[in-house]
């Protein structure tokens, strides 16, 4: 095969191989349905700043002791703007503790952002080198976790979270979790 017969069958390749991975890529189910590696193992260790707290430090222990929803948004992502009445709705109807991790966002930006759009969270850590959203294997914001009362990651959801998915998906784990049904692996 001559030198430019090579050069013509090398896009070629690149072309078929793109194909291949577009067609795998449009078969997923759900494309919100992104595995983690996390599910059924203890939320990671971590030693962060609280936003809206001068001066504390949080910790996987204070996850402890509760069902926690566990929310990764910024001020940058416009889908936490969509999802954010329904983190309200949940905070002041549903009985269960949310939890805020601002992620890769500037501290004073996210005050200001919660003053703008009120604050759903019991508290918020703020993950502004990305450190914890790397070891919670996030892909973007919003992405959000529940949490079992022994620090246990039980589910994860990637994207805006809507009415649909509080019924459908989060309520029904919450359920299970606080009938203690679920039992945790330590």
């Amino acid at each position: 095969m001559n030198q430019l017969n090579k050069q013509l069958l090398i896009p070629l390749v690149i072309f078929v191989v793109l194909i291949v991975v577009l067609a795998l890529g449009f078969t997923l189910r759900d494309p919100h349905l992104l595995p983690s590696e996390l599910i059924d193992r203890p939320f990671p260790e971590f030693s962060l700043n609280a936003l809206n707290e001068e001066g504390r430090v949080l910790s996987r222990e204070d996850l402890m002791g509760e069902v926690s929803i566990v929310n990764v948004w910024a001020t940058w992502c416009p889908n936490c703007v969509i999802e954010h009445p329904e983190l309200l709705r949940i905070s002041r109807e549903e009985g269960v503790r949310l939890v805020g991790v601002n992620y890769n966002d500037d501290p004073a930006k996210a005050r200001g952002w919660l003053q703008r759009y009120e604050n759903p969270f019991a508290f918020i850590i703020v993950d502004d080198l990305g450190k914890l959203g790397i070891d919670l294997g996030v892909y973007g914001a919003p992405e959000t976790f529940i949490v079992d009362a022994n620090g246990v990651i039980r589910y994860k959801h990637v994207g805006p979270v809507s009415r649909m998915t509080w019924e459908q998906d989060f309520s029904p784990v919450i359920e299970l979790l606080r009938s203690g049904e679920v039992a945790s692996r330590d």
